[in-house]
């Protein structure tokens, strides 16, 4: 797990520091904050092999709530990572903030990543030997902020999502619920511009899935960018606008 999270987190020294946060780079201030153009994506080899993404074109505006639904196998988290700068495309262009993705150093991918992107998880990813508060701690620890300032970010966002009280408990000791927004109160303690979030009410009760969808919701009012994927059909409620994928393409919603 530790493996997999340090993967996402884990931070470079980039030669050119690339930044989505809004004024911080004028390369993407006229167009879409995000922009995928014909991108498809191919997992696998031979026999094995699987178009899991074909020709898809998508914008994304700085503020916006997309939602992106389709069944199981759609590819919907491939599409994700690719936002997420954890894959690239087989083919096609990805744009973030008017910077070619795919040209991206693996230092700058990371830098971006880690500092800019929160990412929220259907199974929380929580590190089952970290507390709570250590577990919120993890994508600062990869960003050189100093031990102080980190400790006073921890403590915000758990007072942020009612989860101080639960500081140095470990995540076997939460509920689904309660782990879920542990998740989100690490996703958004690097005070990123971009919330990437794959199936985050997946594993839960229908009442814990309205607490994670309100807590969206205010961060979205508060001027996050949010793309989630689901087949919960809640999602297309609150969000500001929904894409149905099919079979690795965007189709009419009335298809699926």
């Amino acid at each position: 797990m530790l493996g997999k999270l340090g993967r996402i987190f884990g931070m470079g020294r980039p030669d050119e520091v690339i930044t989505v946060k809004q004024g911080g780079d004028s390369a993407g201030d006229d167009g879409p904050l995000i922009r995928l153009s014909g991108v498809s994506k191919v997992l696998g080899a031979g026999d094995s092999r699987t178009q899991a993404l074909e020709n898809v074109d998508l914008e994304i505006t700085r503020g916006e709530f997309l939602s992106v639904n389709g069944p199981s196998g759609c590819g919907k988290t491939t599409l994700l990572s690719i936002m997420g700068l954890l894959d690239s495309p087989s083919e096609g262009t990805y744009q973030l903030n008017g910077h070619e993705a795919t040209k991206l150093s693996a230092s700058q991918r990371a830098h971006v990543r880690n500092s800019e992107i929160g990412f929220i998880f259907q199974s929380f990813n929580l590190i089952g030997d970290l507390s709570v508060a250590e577990n919120v701690d993890l994508p600062l620890s990869y960003l050189g902020i100093p031990s102080r300032e980190r400790r006073d970010r921890v403590m915000e966002a758990l007072d942020r999502f009612n989860l101080a009280e639960f500081a140095s408990r470990h995540p076997s000791e939460l509920s689904g619920g309660h782990q879920q927004r542990v998740a989100v109160a690490r996703a958004v303690v690097g005070r990123p511009e971009i919330l990437l979030a794959d199936e985050p009410t997946g594993n839960l009760n229908s009442e814990q899935a309205e607490v994670v969808i309100e807590m969206l919701s205010e961060l979205h009012a508060g001027g996050a960018t949010i793309c989630l994927v689901s087949h919960d059909p809640r999602w297309s409620e609150v969000a500001r606008r929904t894409v149905s994928l099919f079979d690795g393409t965007i189709v009419d919603p009335d298809f699926i």
